[in-house]
């Protein structure tokens, strides 16, 4: 028996619909086929909670120092894409400045500000794309404060996440690095290596706490990129979730300190980073699929966090879930994302302060929406109105 044949619900999964809607696929290949052979994508795809801690946990199994790695070809080595000592080196640095502490510190009055300037400004139409208008700005310039180029405009920062996140996705999807990646990281380098020196950023700290320059760009490029998308999907799958389910947002308006948990929650439903990847370092078997060294192993947060066995009916919306912070959204193991607090604060600010100043907040019926994205997942406008 080939390996299509020894895998017919993995051969069976299409491309469109992880893209479109992946949760019923992924519940099927979960049930049956928890690490199943996907040959549309060309890849081992990781669906079980239980297979996926494995293959998060075991980084000299199933490494990201690969020159296939879709980040590293489009922004260089970073943190993200190093294994060993080389990924601690690259890491360290970036553990003060990340601590749970000194992010609040840092951070929430200067985010508490700019979520209620821009809420501010669009209050009064009493609509538009909170995509557009509110999350996409507020976590472009949170960033571009991380980095230390706070006097540069939004629009340039956006447009160098959205060539990276462009970039990502052509390459994880099988194609090349399009042209346009080098020019934009070569833009952001510019900028961040003239913003290091005492700016006082938390990339700054990081160069200050042993960060070469040369590593502090691609890094900044990581950090732009998670940052950004991250962020941002996060707001926008939070509000999207409340705006959907009127009575967990009636729960969330009547006790705001239940605010963090539907976090944790619409990040278990819908991780603003679906997939990461993966290669084999030798031959493994994994939930009864037999993984040769070299082979490329996606493991989906997605289906992971759905999974019945952890989290009983998985597909519902319960902002007072007791174990919703028990998914992987943020990854596991030696790669979890390092800047996660910053962007718990973001979005707890920047819901709260939504949900607050915009009252009667609701989707805009005339232009429905639903998160999509093969790697990214998150609405690609988010339409609501509210009473001005």
């Amino acid at each position: 028996m080939d390996i299509v044949e020894a895998f017919p619900v993995g051969a069976s999964v299409t491309r469109a619909e992880l893209t479109a809607n992946p949760h019923p696929a992924l519940a099927r290949l979960r049930a049956t086929e928890p690490v199943s052979w996907v040959p549309e994508l060309g890849y081992w795809l990781v669906t079980g909670r239980d297979a996926a801690l494995r293959v998060l946990r075991d980084a000299r199994t199933f490494t990201v120092d690969d020159p296939r790695f879709s980040t590293a070809q489009v922004v260089g080595p970073s943190m993200l894409s190093l294994d060993g000592p080389a990924h601690s080196a690259a890491r360290r640095p970036f553990a003060g400045p990340f601590r749970p502490a000194e992010v609040a510190q840092r951070f929430t009055p200067r985010i508490t500000e700019l979520t209620a300037e821009l809420v501010a400004g669009i209050r009064p139409a009493g609509r538009a794309d909170l995509r557009a208008a509110f999350a996409g700005p507020l976590a472009a310039r949170v960033v571009a404060e991380t980095l230390g180029i706070p006097d540069i405009d939004t629009g340039t920062v956006l447009r160098w996440y959205s060539t990276f996140v462009s970039a990502v996705s052509e390459v994880t999807a099988g194609g090349s690095v399009p042209p346009a990646a080098p020019a934009a990281f070569e833009s952001l380098a510019h900028h961040v290596l003239a913003g290091i020196d005492g700016s006082g950023s938390l990339l700054a700290d990081a160069v200050a706490g042993g960060l070469g320059k040369h590593e502090a760009v691609s890094n900044a490029a990581v950090l732009l990129f998670g940052g950004i998308e991250t962020t941002e999907g996060m707001i926008l799958n939070l509000l999207w979730h409340l705006m959907r389910h009127p009575d967990q947002l009636t729960a969330v308006r009547a006790d705001l300190d239940l605010l963090p948990n539907a976090v944790e929650e619409s990040l278990r439903l819908e991780p603003a980073a679906s997939v990461v990847d993966r290669y084999a370092t030798r031959d493994v078997d994994v939930a009864g699929a037999p993984i040769r060294r070299g082979d490329p192993v996606t493991v989906s947060l997605a289906g992971a966090n759905r999974d019945p066995a952890a989290f009983p009916d998985p597909d519902a919306f319960d902002v007072r879930r007791g174990n919703a912070r028990q998914h992987l959204a943020f990854a596991h193991g030696p790669h979890f994302c390092p800047a996660m607090d910053l962007a718990r604060l973001e979005t707890v600010i920047g819901v709260r302060t939504a949900l607050e100043e915009l009252p009667g907040l609701t989707l805009d019926g005339q232009h429905p929406v639903a998160p999509s994205g093969l790697v990214f997942r998150k609405p690609q406008t988010l339409h609501a109105r509210w009473r001005a």
